[in-house]
């Protein structure tokens, strides 16, 4: 096989009448999905192939349908988030530059105000659906000429500047992926999938491939759920959910909230999760209420399609302590580099480096910047004999004494504060220790040289004095926040991860007045 899109036509060969996805309006069989993504694919034959068509919709099975319609017609697919402000929007889509965009009717108006004037063919997925003109076009015209590394997907990110730029990722990177995780966590034709995260996020790339590839069947978790996380551990237990791979902050709405203690989810025996640091209150929440599920925590940028090691949880861990990232995947090699670019082997558990990846893994780079990918895909510096490219993830690790990676935080949220490098993201997890606290963020000020931190409880008597005398045990005095901001809710951004960036605009914003 050399396309993703191969799955899905084996898969609707084997199993035509199963069921694939479903998501709140109704379900698709793989039969389903072959017939309409072809009748997508035919629509989209007018504009050749290899280039981007945008997809504007809501998380749902028409989403999956267009992906899968792109790919037939041999082009690649790039998801935008609905929710993004439309200036971004706008930006993204200038800098794409797709051929078509494919949205529906409740969405065509308000994306079609952000286009440029006549340059890009807006389709209406609603239409296509409903239409009952025949299906004449050749799939294998196009998709016999895609090649592994041609582009599957663009996944447009901030990143620290907060400036989008598209990460593209290629059929082998997928492949090699899907192999791994299916491998490794037994997924078949039996696993019952639970999407949490958007399709704008590549976490959720196991939730769309891996029914297409192993037959297994696909609940798009209705958004509104998360909000009650009551009603949400009902929804898994009547769908009969077996396998999530969600984000921790979506696993600490569940755990803050006791939802497991009302609504036994028993049928779920594998929890993933990647995205963020998990705190271990959370966890252990999680592994008391389901003693026979396993637990594993995947960690890896965009840029290294979707993760590069992952720690499978086989030990008891107390709430301060913190969870590896542990080991390298299948077929993907880190190296830990100093700022010399000297190697750290796995038995020096002092020294701290910088996360590099290499591999089939890596993106192709970045969507019509090679500036920026020349700077992080750069040549390995410890190979001196052929071309070969690593990706520098901007991450901190340390390797632990049983040869296990730690994660220690990234290069942009690390500070120099009253002399002392600084990393904000140890700060947070030593806050989230706290049982009393349900979420918090530490900034830097850097104008009144001062830490700053926001936070959630539900508690109404736990306040600043109360967090700093707790955090007078559990950090250097340099390191404990200067100021405190309790919020009612942390506000999460549309891929379920606390939305660092609108805090610091808020932060700023409201200074500013």
């Amino acid at each position: 096989m050399n396309t993703c899109i191969q799955f899905l036509e084996e898969t609707a060969n084997k199993n035509p009448e199963k069921t694939a996805i479903v998501d709140h309006e109704r379900s698709y069989t793989f039969r389903e999905i072959r017939l309409n993504a072809l009748k997508i694919a035919q629509v989209l034959d007018q504009f050749g192939a290899g280039r981007p068509v945008a997809i504007f919709l809501p998380k749902s099975c028409q989403s999956i349908l267009s992906f899968m319609g792109v790919l037939y017609s041999g082009n690649f697919y790039v998801p935008l988030d609905i929710k993004s402000p439309q200036d971004r929007l706008a930006q993204v889509i200038r800098d794409l530059g797709p051929v078509a965009l494919i949205t529906n009717t409740a969405q065509e108006k308000s994306i079609s105000e952000m286009l440029p004037d006549g340059n890009i063919k807006v389709i209406n997925i609603d239409s296509i659906l409903n239409s009952k003109e025949e299906i004449s076009f050749d799939h294998t015209t196009r998709t016999e000429r895609v090649i592994d590394t041609d582009p599957i997907y663009c996944i447009y990110t901030s990143g620290s500047t907060g400036t989008p730029k598209g990460v593209v990722v290629s059929h082998r990177g997928v492949m090699d992926y899907l192999d791994y995780i299916i491998e490794s966590f037994e997924l078949n034709q039996d696993t019952i999938l639970g999407n949490q995260t958007q399709f704008h996020f590549d976490v959720s790339v196991v939730d769309i491939f891996v029914p297409m590839k192993m037959g297994a069947t696909l609940h798009i978790i209705p958004e509104q759920l998360f909000t009650f996380p009551a009603k949400l551990a009902e929804f898994m237990d009547a769908k009969q959910i077996n396998t999530i791979y969600w984000v921790p902050s979506a696993m600490n709405q569940v755990s803050n909230s006791n939802a497991l203690s009302l609504q036994k989810c028993d049928r779920l025996k594998k929890v993933l999760f990647a995205g963020e640091v998990m705190p271990i209150k959370t966890l252990n929440y999680w592994r008391k209420h389901l003693p026979e599920a396993l637990f594993a925590n995947l960690y890896g940028p965009t840029e290294i399609t979707v993760t590069c090691t992952h720690y499978i949880v086989d030990r008891d861990f107390a709430d301060h302590e913190s969870l590896p990232i542990g080991k390298p995947c299948r077929n993907t090699d880190v190296l830990v580099l100093d700022e010399q670019n000297r190697l750290i082997e796995a038995n020096d558990t002092t020294s701290l480096g910088e996360l590099c990846v290499r591999g089939s893994s890596l993106a192709l780079g970045y969507w019509g910047d090679f500036e920026k990918t020349a700077t992080v895909f750069i040549q390995n510096p410890l190979n001196q004999h052929y071309p070969e490219k690593i990706y520098r993830t901007g991450d901190f690790v340390k390797y632990n004494a049983r040869g296990e990676l730690e994660y220690h935080g990234r290069k942009d949220r690390q500070i120099k504060h009253m002399g002392y490098r600084i990393e904000l993201g140890e700060i947070d997890q030593a806050i989230l220790r706290f049982k009393e606290i349900d979420n918090a963020c530490v900034l830097y000020d850097a104008k009144e040289k001062s830490l700053v931190c926001f936070f959630e409880s539900k508690h109404k008597e736990i306040d600043e004095t109360f967090l700093r005398n707790k955090l007078i045990g559990a950090l250097p005095k340099y390191m404990i926040p200067t100021s405190y901001v309790k919020l009612p809710l942390l506000p999460i951004g549309s891929t379920g991860k606390v939305d660092v960036a609108l805090i610091r605009k808020n932060y700023d914003d409201g200074k500013n007045r």
